[in-house]
């Protein structure tokens, strides 16, 4: 879903330039489905946070097993497994939150005057 981030910029510069040097209402649509995208944000977010409280959750459980049995290297591992999964999907957290505001800063330059109200 980010391979669509990245291209935006670019696309939406080439269309929303080309249409307004046009003097078309091309332009108007094409910032209205840009600003659409951000249903894409919303949902990528949500998906990562989610899997962010299961795996915060499965975590804690490993955590409290392990205090129980110090001596079991497979729940050891396990636990470090989990550990990792948590850390990189708080990072992709991190860069969901780089690249919506990257693709809002785009959208702002490219469309000030067509601009819809963003839902907060």
């Amino acid at each position: 879903m980010r391979a669509t981030d990245d291209r935006t910029g670019h696309e939406l510069n080439t269309m929303v330039i080309t249409a307004l040097s046009a003097g078309n209402n091309y332009a108007s649509q094409t910032c209205k489905q840009f600003y659409e995208f951000d249903e894409a944000h919303v949902s990528r977010d949500r998906v990562i946070k989610n899997c962010t409280a299961q795996t915060s959750s499965a975590l804690k459980h490993l955590r409290e097993e392990r205090e129980k049995n110090l001596d079991d290297f497979m729940l050891l591992k396990q636990l470090r497994k989990e550990q990792t999964k948590l850390k990189w999907m708080q990072s992709e957290l991190n860069a969901e939150e780089v690249v919506n505001v990257r693709g809002w800063k785009v959208f702002d330059e490219c469309c000030q005057s067509l601009k819809p109200p963003k839902n907060e």
